[in-house]
């Protein structure tokens, strides 16, 4: 049974930091590009970041370079995204996601493509 499932998101004032976690099972996770997306309300969801099986490619939606910093630990199934400098506009439901063989522009340009999906965690930027 595939599961991804996130963890660390919560309420934190513009300027300050989260780290979100997403540990996966039930699938080859050393093998497969892995990619955060996130939805604010009444929105599309969007790629955020993506990274690719083993660390060596990223890549980050404009409105977040500089600011957020994609990583995995593949001894640990677990993707991470630490997010420094908030804003109020960051707010939304943030998704981990799984990819087959994709490269992490196309992984995170292409929500529909993904192999599986968590259930997100939301993040608030609100003072």
């Amino acid at each position: 049974q595939v599961q991804l499932v996130e963890s660390g998101g919560g309420l934190v004032q513009p300027g300050g930091s989260l780290r979100l976690s997403c540990a996966a099972s039930g699938l080859p996770f050393n093998y497969l590009p892995m990619g955060w997306f996130r939805q604010a309300p009444g929105k599309e969801r969007e790629g955020v970041s993506c990274i690719s099986s083993r660390g060596t490619f990223t890549h980050y939606a404009d409105s977040v370079k500089g600011r957020f910093t994609v990583s995995r630990d593949n001894t640990k199934n677990t993707v991470y995204l630490q997010m420094n400098t908030l804003k109020p506009e960051d707010t939304g439901i943030y998704y981990c996601a799984a990819a087959n063989a994709l490269s992490v522009e196309t992984m995170c340009a292409a929500t529909d493509r993904q192999r599986a999906w968590g259930q997100g965690t939301q993040v608030t930027v609100s003072s």
